[in-house]
């Protein structure tokens, strides 16, 4: 079954002193694509949460955050004194103002505020794996649910290929007959002598230039194989988008050999539909 890369997931989880939440948010991309953000005193675990995702996620723009709210009486953080001074000392020879108005633009300044740092406790982290695994579950669900979506598109979208298939197939040798009706009527307009061998060995020539059995064969193999990989356990986009450039390329050639006004507007409908297919496809993981 195939997944989208499109998801969101969040968990929140309380502990005695503080509020942790880590919130997941995912669009498409060709590759990984991972941002986090997280306060400094849990730096020393990023990259294991990464790896934690990584493996959970697979593919995909993906915006990692984890928030810590304190709702206990401590809390880490202590204004940097010497430096909000220096600063509003700054401001104060640069123009005139209150030292209420210098205080609240030196607080929103670099290092205006300082944080001690802790160690992360062993207990405290266990929980923060957990609030972490509980939203990867959260936002796989929601990448499941919109692939399923995607998947019904997709089957809908290759059923109107084979109907137009089909009527490419019916269409067939009413298109051979008229352009063998229009050559042989150019010869005869021409008012000449004409070699009936040689005239009908050229003819073979061109109605073989013109021939498109090949292109039928291949291009209901390529939608019988999307459908196939449609139903596989995995979700492979690229595979699947792989498959679709196949089907185009048939398309084209069966569009550029048609020369056939009713075969080729059918040619247009089936482009149409693939490059539906397409542009989901990009939200395919």
């Amino acid at each position: 079954m195939i997944q989208s890369m499109t998801g969101f997931g969040k968990h929140t989880i309380q502990l005695p002193t503080k509020k942790v939440t880590v919130e997941l948010k995912s669009l498409n991309s060709k590759s990984l694509d991972l941002n986090a953000r997280m306060p400094s005193a849990y730096r020393a675990k990023e990259l294991e949460l990464r790896k934690v995702i990584a493996s959970s996620l697979v593919r995909g723009k993906v915006d990692f955050g984890l928030y810590v709210e304190y709702t206990g009486d401590e809390t880490s953080a202590q204004v940097n004194e010497g430096v909000v001074r220096q600063y509003m000392k700054q401001l104060k020879s640069i123009a005139d103002g209150e030292d209420l108005r210098l205080l609240e633009m030196a607080l929103r300044l670099p290092d205006a505020m300082k944080t001690e740092r802790e160690d992360i406790d062993e207990e405290e982290y266990k929980t923060i794996q957990l609030a972490l695994k509980e939203a990867l579950s959260e936002i796989n669900k929601f990448r499941s649910e919109e692939g399923s979506v995607l998947e019904s598109d997709f089957i809908q979208r290759i059923k109107n290929l084979e109907a137009l298939l089909a009527q490419v197939i019916e269409m067939d040798p009413q298109r051979q007959a008229t352009i063998r009706e229009r050559l042989e009527k150019a010869v005869s307009d021409l008012k000449a002598e004409v070699d009936e061998n040689r005239f009908e060995q050229e003819l073979i020539y061109y109605l073989e230039k013109y021939d498109i059995t090949e292109e039928k064969v291949r291009l209901a193999n390529h939608l019988d194989y999307f459908s196939k990989t449609l139903k596989s356990s995995d979700s492979n986009g690229k595979k699947l988008g792989f498959i679709s450039q196949e089907i185009g390329r048939e398309v084209n050639t069966i569009g550029s050999k048609a020369n056939f006004a009713p075969m080729q507007q059918l040619v247009v409908q089936m482009k149409d539909e693939l490059e539906k297919i397409k542009e989901q496809m990009l939200n395919v993981l």
